[in-house]
């Protein structure tokens, strides 16, 4: 990422698709062509694993650090293979405008397992699959456990299954394996699905030089096959329950901090394997993804523990991370690997001294650049290093006119517009905000789609710290059609950065 380029930020599930959720679909090779078009570098995405809407269907909140989210399959796609006819698409609820999981999931899984009973009776495809069995067996058949266990279990966290399942006695296990060996066939040939999905895509993408930058959360949920097993791995006590939690320490933002009870990872256990399961699950994205951004990067350098049983973030303590002998081992295990510091957020010497160590680019982001200390404020653009990825917004935020018309206070709005050097409406704002970030000495600018268009709050992705109401909106057909295609095009050659 040393070259001018430049990209925009749509995760998967809001692309347009007529199924009720963004997908592999037709709608998802347009917006390559788009991007293709508009001479973009890169389509930055977030975390493709499992959703869970008891989590507020997350992408950040998983049962599965390898497994991919199989509502991103598209059933169009599933036609053309043969796993799926035209009649099985013919009636469909209607699904237009956001992400509506309530009624998707139910019709969307529908057709999968449909997809599957064609597969048993019908299998030209049974070679792929048992290829791909054999390729991602280090954590298939656990995600296949996990999930048909937990299916038969009314839910509950592994923590709560019967004491046998919980600690993975093999005798258990393997009745398992045989009261439902359909079940768990069923869940793997969805995996394969995806994974045969996605890597087309990303080939169609790659081989219009577009690169796909996705999201590597550093923790993991707890109830997850991957604590489930490897919960040696993490600090627990002798139930298998957490004894210290994840979170990030009060600030000016928060009095309290913030709790996110993701389980603590035993480093010290994890280097005598040599990082196996850290470098199993990176070498494992690398196959999906050609740029990876560490979400809470700082936890690798410094990381904030705080005992489970706690009701807030307050009384946690700082812990030295493995960052010093994690990278060096991950940087010969994997040569040339991209990697993008998310340092967002109370970010402290040490943790800059690491990213320059390695050479990691970290984030500047235009709407938080405008508050106190203007003229040396790091996200300003006269104060960015090439070495810096430039985002008007995150998936975090608002959209910019959101930000400008409804967040931004009066003396933010009036640093910003003398930035500018003059008066703007909320309108106009996302295309100036844009214009900065492209011309900025940033080597990499990312422009969320929401902003590219100049949508309002209503588009707005995520609110932290929240629980309903995420993730579902929905880029429309006419929206998309109504991108400033030509502006963007001629903005990427104006500033250097075309692919």
């Amino acid at each position: 990422m040393k070259e001018r380029a430049s990209g925009i930020l749509l995760h998967i599930t809001s692309l347009p698709s007529p199924f009720g959720i963004g997908d592999f679909g037709p709608w998802a090779y347009r917006f390559a062509d788009f991007l293709a078009q508009t001479k973009q570098t890169y389509w930055q995405i977030l975390p493709l694993n499992p959703t869970d809407q008891a989590m507020g269907s997350s992408p950040y909140s998983s049962p599965s650090a390898f497994a991919g989210n199989t509502l991103l399959i598209s059933p169009e796609l599933l036609a053309e293979s043969g796993f799926l006819t035209k009649g099985d698409l013919s009636e469909k609820p209607s699904l237009a405008g956001r992400c509506d999981y309530a009624a998707m999931i139910p019709y969307k899984m529908s057709l999968l397992h449909r997809s599957y009973e064609r597969f048993r009776t019908n299998n030209p495809h049974r070679s792929a699959y048992e290829e791909f069995c054999a390729n991602h067996a280090i954590w298939l058949e656990d995600f296949a456990l996990f999930v048909v266990i937990k299916n038969h279990s009314n839910g509950d966290a592994w923590g709560r299954w019967e004491k046998t399942l919980r600690d993975r006695n093999p005798g258990d296990l393997e009745k398992v394996r045989r009261r439902f060996p359909d079940e768990l066939e069923r869940e793997k040939f969805l995996q394969y699905l995806f994974f045969e999905q996605w890597l087309s895509l990303k080939r169609y993408c790659n081989e219009r030089r577009i690169q796909l930058i996705g999201d590597l959360p550093i923790y993991v949920n707890y109830d997850s096959a991957d604590v489930w097993r490897n919960n040696d791995l993490f600090k627990l006590d002798a139930d298998k329950k957490p004894s210290v939690v994840a979170g990030v320490p009060p600030d000016y933002f928060s009095r309290t901090g913030q709790l996110w009870g993701n389980p603590i990872y035993r480093w010290e256990v994890l280097k005598e394997t040599g990082y196996q399961w850290w470098f199993q699950r990176i070498g494992h994205n690398l196959q999906l993804l050609d740029i990876m951004r560490i979400d809470h990067f700082r936890g690798f350098v410094g990381f904030w523990e705080i005992p489970a049983n706690e009701k807030t973030a307050v009384n946690g303590q700082w812990a030295e991370g493995p960052a010093a002998d994690f990278f060096p081992a991950l940087l010969n295990k994997f040569p040339g690997i991209s990697i993008i510091a998310e340092d967002l957020g109370f970010i402290t010497s040490d943790v800059r001294e690491m990213m320059e160590r390695f050479g990691f680019p970290g984030m500047r982001v235009l709407q938080f650049a405008f508050g106190e200390n203007q003229s040396t404020h790091p996200f300003l653009p006269h104060n960015y290093v090439p070495n810096t990825m430039v985002y008007t917004g995150t998936h975090d935020n608002n959209t910019t006119r959101g930000w400008f018309e409804n967040e931004a206070s009066p003396e933010e709005r009036s640093r910003l517009l003398r930035y500018l050097g003059r008066d703007l409406s909320g309108e106009q704002v996302p295309k100036e905000l844009i214009r900065l970030a492209m011309m900025s000495v940033a080597n990499t600018a990312i422009i969320p789609m929401q902003d590219l268009l100049g949508l309002g709050e209503d588009a707005r992705m995520n609110f932290p710290s929240t629980t309903h109401g995420n993730w579902e909106w929905r880029l429309l057909p006419d929206q998309f059609k109504s991108a400033p295609t030509e502006w963007l095009l001629e903005l990427t050659d104006t500033y250097g950065r075309a692919s």
